[in-house]
Parts: structure tokens; C-alpha cells; sequence
């Protein structure tokens, strides 16, 4: 029902099967949340604006840093691949690249995103 609701923001250069997912991901998270929120409940950073909204960002900073850290095509490659649900053989069509560059430096961004990642919890954790 939602999908039919939604098909005009359907955007065609995306896959329709992540479109169709992610509507899906949704109402499923809808029916699994709570209708009713007690006041006990609530912890400190539902409280704290600043701290709920970076804990709301938290996937998007992900992609600030990969956009920071990475060039264009291998970050184009990664958003494909973890964003869009694209295959490596997709990846590489759309790259116009083999499918060994797609899966090598699909590779060495997770390991850039990951050394970056843990060196600033290590470093947050001096001050812990």
C-alpha cells in the first residue's frame, strides 16, 4: 500500500528494489516502535537536542568522512555498493571500470573508513 501511496517519488536512476526495501525498513520500524513513551523512560540524550542529533547522525557522519577521506570514484563506488545495494558487476558497468578495480578499491575504502574510525575512538577515549 505504501509503495502505491509513494510511486510518484519513485526516482528511476535508482534501483527500484532499494526503493521498494527501504519503504518496507520503514513501516516495519513503525510497528516495532512504542506508541507510548513513559516518562521513566526516556534517558539523558533523549533529552539533550545536541546529543539526539548526533546520535541520529551517526551513518550520515560515516558518509561526511568517506567523502572527506576517499576520492570521488572510490566513494562513488562505496555509496553504490553500501547506499544503493548495487551489485560489484553494476558498480563496475556504471564506473566503466573492471570488476577487480570495483572489488580492490571497494577493498581499501572499508580499510581507510575503518583506520580513520578507530583512530578517533582512540582518541575520544583518552578523554573517557
Amino acid at each position: 500500500m505504501s509503495a502505491f501511496r509513494y510511486i510518484r517519488s519513485y526516482d528511476s536512476r535508482w534501483r527500484f528494489s532499494t526503493w521498494l526495501y527501504r519503504i518496507a525498513i520503514r513501516n516495519a520500524a513503525k510497528l516495532r516502535a512504542p506508541e507510548v513513551v513513559e516518562i521513566g523512560d526516556l534517558r539523558d540524550e533523549e533529552s539533550d537536542p545536541l546529543l539526539q542529533c548526533i546520535a541520529d547522525s551517526e551513518s550520515e557522519n560515516l558518509w561526511v568522512n568517506a567523502r572527506r577521506l576517499l576520492t570521488d570514484e572510490v566513494f562513488t563506488a562505496m555509496w553504490l555498493r553500501y547506499a544503493e545495494d548495487m551489485s560489484v558487476k553494476d558498480i563496475s558497468k556504471t564506473l566503466d571500470r573492471s570488476a577487480s578495480w570495483t572489488k580492490v578499491n571497494l577493498l581499501r575504502g572499508r580499510r581507510a573508513l575503518d583506520a580513520d574510525l578507530n583512530s578517533a575512538a582512540k582518541e575520544s577515549e583518552a578523554y573517557g
